[in-house]
């Protein structure tokens, strides 16, 4: 069993998260979060469009939850956009600082540097591409929310993890299996049970995540504190009729 996790964090930090919960990790064959991806691609930059992007970069990260290192990736986090080379979105509730703190901002704040960015048109790259999570109860605004908006203001985004094949394809690799194989079990129509058609993968459909309100299955969850009324896209997903 593989972990597929659109988490900014590494993988290590996942899989530690598990520990926590009171799983045991010799149950998984390991974890692979977007945001291990992203800092593969980042650091390797053995990819033509990785390998392009320059080194200086506007960091939107956690505040409440903790900023996410940049170590070992060779990255100059700057705060005016005219010195940034690229967008990096690991969080949605502060901005990443030059001295490594986080200075906290709304989705607001946010909303405006970007607009800034698609004005400078550099690209943003999103650690995770979850438009929200559930977290006690409430619905906490991710980072694939910037960058929906960012896309609607005509940026460019590099999408590293569900529903995107290239995280599919890290797990069957680390698993050593082929999409006939597997089967993929997620809660979000949009990104795991879409993702795993991408993949070819088959999957299986949690009712009780973040779905569970539309299907009748519990009161509708109070917005998270990140979450500002006009901000778009903020709802989870694609309206079940679609799918």
């Amino acid at each position: 069993m593989v972990i597929i996790c659109n988490s900014s964090r590494r993988a290590l930090i996942t899989m530690e998260k598990l520990r926590s919960l009171g799983f045991d990790p010799s149950l998984f064959t390991g974890v692979i979060t977007s945001g291990e991806l992203m800092h593969q691609y980042l650091q390797r930059r053995d990819d033509a469009w990785f390998a392009s992007l320059g080194r200086s970069c506007i960091h939107m990260t956690w505040s409440d939850r903790d900023a996410i290192s940049l170590e070992e990736l060779g990255l100059q986090v700057v705060e005016n956009v005219e010195e940034a080379d690229f967008i990096l979105a690991h969080g949605t509730e502060a901005l990443g600082l030059s001295t490594g703190a986080a200075l906290p901002m709304n989705l607001d704040e946010l909303e405006k540097i970007l607009h800034q960015c698609a004005a400078k048109e550099i690209p943003m790259v999103v650690a995770n591409p979850d438009f929200v999570t559930v977290e006690t109860r409430a619905l906490l605004v991710m980072p694939g929310t910037l960058a929906a908006t960012y896309e609607k203001l005509g940026g460019e985004v590099k999408w590293m993890g569900k529903p995107h094949k290239i995280i599919y394809k890290s797990a069957m690799e680390m698993a050593a299996v082929d999409a006939s194989d597997c089967i993929t079990v997620g809660d979000s129509l949009h990104h795991d049970i879409k993702g795993a058609n991408a993949a070819k993968i088959a999957s299986a459909f949690i009712t009780g995540g973040i779905r569970a309100t539309e299907l009748g299955l519990m009161s509708r969850p109070e917005p998270g504190t990140g979450r500002d009324e006009h901000f778009e896209p903020w709802r989870p997903e694609t309206p079940l009729s679609v799918w």
